[in-house]
């Protein structure tokens, strides 16, 4: 396992690791996981790039957010990341929430400048379809907690809890947000109800999306959302893959990436 390096940032402490030779490449991972996801996929890439695997902050070794933050926080610490590692102009390689920072950083004007070529791959930040039983359980859910809204602060807040920990209130919220607590449990909701549609035309550069058909947390359709909305953008489905594609396919999903960043 490559060494653990270390950048500040707002009083946080940024784990990464460095590994490879050749053109710079920032690697990162989706949420709920962390750098180490991204490894192997980054060893396999290591003679074409030398690759920043990041541990975003709140997960892996990082520090988690003193406050909650969106995606636009995020976006400052890569970019100041960038910046201050004097790495100059970047290749991107990103899963899942990683997805969300990146088209977020590509929108941007110093993205346009100091990002190269990105793959994403089962990423987010496109409006999900909803069922009839998502809507079901949010509405449930609003009414469930209606009546506590009265009650004054403190009191509000451990009636709140009591509801929280009733397997009815398991039940309706969402597995990865049933995981988390306080600060991350905010930055998760500020950054699943924004949607990045409006970032997709304003990118500019030569994105390879590459997508597992059986996905299911980011379903094929955000993939061709994406292919759509972004002018140099092409999409690739592997077959036999989910959401972790790169783990799902490791040599098929790496040799399509090789063959993508070795024509930088």
């Amino acid at each position: 396992m490559p060494e653990k390096k270390h950048f500040s940032y707002e009083n946080l402490t940024i784990s990464y690791q460095k590994l490879g030779e050749g053109p710079p490449l920032v690697v990162l991972h989706g949420w709920g996981t962390s750098g180490r996801s991204m490894i192997p996929l980054a060893k396999s890439l290591s003679r074409l790039r030398t690759c920043y695997v990041l541990d975003l902050p709140g997960f892996g070794d990082s520090s988690p957010p003193e406050q909650a933050w969106t995606i636009d926080d995020y976006t400052d610490m890569v970019q100041t990341f960038i910046e201050e590692s004097d790495l100059g102009k970047v290749d991107l390689l990103v899963h899942s929430f990683g997805g969300r920072i990146t088209l977020k950083l590509c929108a941007r004007e110093v993205g346009k400048t100091m990002i190269g070529k990105v793959l994403i791959t089962g990423g987010a930040g496109m409006k999900p379809k909803r069922s009839l039983k998502f809507y079901f359980k949010k509405y449930l859910a609003k009414t469930l907690k209606a009546p506590f809204q009265i009650l004054p602060g403190t009191a509000r807040e451990k009636a709140l809890q009591k509801l929280r920990d009733t397997s009815l209130w398991k039940w309706l919220g969402s597995s990865d947000y049933q995981k988390l607590s306080g600060v991350m449990r905010e930055t998760f909701v500020k950054s699943v109800t924004e949607h990045l549609e409006s970032c997709l035309p304003q990118i500019p550069h030569e994105v390879l999306l590459l997508w597992g058909r059986d996905d299911e947390a980011t379903p094929l359709y955000q993939g061709e959302r994406m292919e759509k909305g972004i002018k140099n953008a092409a999409l690739v489905v592997i077959d036999n893959a989910g959401h972790y594609a790169f783990l799902d396919r490791p040599k098929h999903f790496a040799s399509i990436a090789k063959a993508f960043f070795k024509e930088s």
